[in-house]
């Protein structure tokens, strides 16, 4: 959630970053409640000022002025919850009416209407050139006894699969390489719950702008399935107020990921490139407000050195203004080649969401007599399907075999993966 206080202060730069990112919102609404809210608060606490003089005067007032004074602070009070009741259907609507609003955007992001407005900061490695027809990573690892989509439908139904084999290795593979990364860099791993509430969900920003349809909902117990280990690691230190000095905090989140993928079918539907389920790798950091910009850098570095090591062809995006998620102050994004499509596919996102989070999760910080909201960041390191099916695309055999990553294959124990060896 933005601070209201812009929408009193500064409320052309709220509805010029409402322009950027094409959200047609009207701050007057907005900015109205906020000064009511503003006026109410001031004549509650001038009340409760008037209060505790009434309280401390009456003991020594003498037998006449007393009574007057008891009569004067029982209306006090009275005046005080009336304005109190008052100031709570206020806010409410504030927060119903801030809801709509995005976070506000870094000076350093492009504007644009779509992700054909997206920048490319750089690219690397090459696009493979093959000698025979690549084939798609479903067929790829179908035959390698990799990857059973028919075996999911039956289960589950439609966008479910099993990882079997070299699969289940090649996952393993990736998160300890991840994990021998990060672990230098100081990120804490954290295997989070799969369900949280819809309170920490909603504080996360992710029910608002339609998210609710993205969701697994468990009404019965106001739960919801998260759809990345983000979303429970933000709600892990709400209402807790952090030394400044223990700062950043990084945590490094290993968990399944299920989304409905409401709306997207038709999209992606052959393989395991768009999941209901899926298992990811997810960085995450605490910062003091002037030190996220840094740890943004550090965040999209780490994924870089990543993909690197794995030798995927890849390109790291600037997304624009209008392409960025509600949440998010900038974004960066990492789209890997895939030769069966002939064109790069998101495997990697990374975001500053600033305090837009950490607001209504009420995560502070402290230095000394400093205070305020900490800084919320986060960044993939692997989403496990689409980084294998990258690996089983690019790294094609004409046999059919598949070349194992130099980097995982102390952690996978061969070189390469051929079909008479898998499952």
């Amino acid at each position: 959630m933005i601070d209201p206080k812009l929408l009193l202060e500064r409320p052309e730069l709220v509805a010029e970053n409402n322009r950027k990112r094409g959200k047609p919102i009207d701050v007057d609404m907005a900015a109205k409640l906020s000064a009511e809210r503003a006026k109410k608060i001031g004549k509650i606490d001038a009340l409760r000022e008037r209060g505790n003089e009434i309280a401390k005067a009456i003991p020594s007032a003498s037998a006449s002025d007393r009574p007057g004074l008891v009569a004067e602070g029982k209306e006090v009070k009275e005046k005080a919850k009336a304005l109190e009741a008052e100031l709570s259907r206020i806010e409410a609507e504030l927060e119903r009416e801030l809801r709509m609003y995005p976070n506000l955007l870094r000076d350093d992001v492009p504007e644009g209407k779509s992700e054909e407005d997206n920048k490319e900061l750089r690219t690397y490695g090459n696009i493979p050139a093959f000698d025979f027809e690549p084939k798609d990573h479903l067929t790829l690892g179908t035959a390698l006894g990799m990857i059973d989509v028919e075996r999911g439908a039956k289960v589950s139904g439609a966008r479910f699969a099993y990882f079997t084999g070299d699969a289940v290795t090649l996952e393993l593979s990736l998160i300890q390489y991840a994990l021998s990364v990060l672990l230098k860099e100081g990120f804490v791993p954290v295997a989070p719950p799969h369900l949280i509430s819809t309170r920490a969900m909603a504080s996360m920003g992710y029910l608002d702008h339609g998210g609710e349809e993205e969701v697994y909902h468990l009404k019965n117990d106001d739960l919801v399935l998260i759809g990345t280990s983000e979303q429970a690691i933000g709600p892990m230190l709400m209402d807790e107020t952090l030394d400044a000095k223990s700062l950043p905090l990084r945590y490094v989140g290993i968990s399944p990921c299920y989304r409905r993928e409401a709306g997207s079918y038709g999209k992606d539907v052959k393989g395991i490139i768009r999941m209901h389920q899926f298992d990811k790798v997810e960085m995450f950091s605490f910062t003091k407000p002037e030190d996220s910009d840094a740890e943004h850098a550090l965040l999209l570095s780490i994924e870089e050195k990543l993909m690197q090591g794995l030798g995927l062809p890849h390109r790291v995006l600037q997304l624009c203004s209008g392409d960025i998620g509600a949440p998010s102050a900038r974004t960066y994004d990492i789209e890997t080649w895939f030769p069966s499509q002939g064109r790069y596919r998101e495997t990697h996102s990374t975001s500053n969401t600033t305090d837009f989070q950490t607001r209504r999760l009420n995560v502070r910080y402290k230095d000394g007599r400093t205070k305020g909201l900490a800084h919320a960041l986060n960044g993939t390191a692997f989403a496990i399907g689409r980084t294998i099916a990258a690996i089983l695309e690019n790294n094609q055999q004409k046999d059919g075999s598949v070349l194992v990553p130099e980097v995982l294959r102390p952690w996978m124990g061969k070189d390469v993966i051929h079909p008479k060896e898998s499952m």
